[in-house]
């Protein structure tokens, strides 16, 4: 019942009623990442369409971060293929009673660190890339730009309250 609720009201009706509690008039758009805007493709008044590009962060910094979590992940891939094939080797050792049993964990628990170290480089890669796309603002929906507070130049910080990049109004 509460999330059926919450989902009334932030869809903007009463829960006694069926009368609208609020419609928003403008909604203010900023990017999720800090950076400088680098272009802005809209103006005042213009009409846009959901999903259309709105404005651009300089990516030179973001784009330089993924390509350092590729990198780490790709290291990170060749040190848990060297670790798997050294697990594999210490078993087959261990099976023929070559090597201990304190051998074999240690290669097991290399293995286990090397798989994890991977899995933080996957991480970090996919955070990297999710931050290059957002660089670029497009809008929630069809609308009309209300004012564009945020042109070229202009200082992101995403980790602040951030200030309105694009003033937006929905079309009805």
């Amino acid at each position: 019942m509460k999330q059926r609720v919450a989902a009334m009201v932030l869809a903007g009706w009463m829960v006694a009623g069926s009368c609208p509690l609020w419609a928003a008039d403008t909604v203010e758009l900023s990017t999720r990442v800090s950076g400088v805007v680098e272009t802005v493709w809209v103006k005042p008044g213009q009409r846009v369409k959901k999903g259309a590009l709105l404005l651009r962060l300089d990516r030179t910094v973001l784009q330089a971060h993924l390509a350092e979590a590729t990198a780490e992940q790709a290291r990170a891939q060749a040190d848990a293929g060297e670790a798997r094939r050294e697990r594999e080797r210490a078993q087959e050792l261990y099976k023929r009673t070559v090597s201990s049993t304190s051998e074999l964990d240690a290669a097991t628990l290399l293995d286990a660190r090397a798989q994890a170290t991977l899995a933080v480089a996957r991480a970090r890669r996919v955070i990297a890339q999710k931050n290059l796309q957002d660089a670029e603002l497009k809008a929630p929906l069809d609308g009309v730009v209300s004012a564009v507070p945020g042109g070229p130049g202009t200082v992101v910080a995403a980790d602040c309250q951030t200030k309105p990049l694009i003033v937006f109004s929905p079309s009805p």
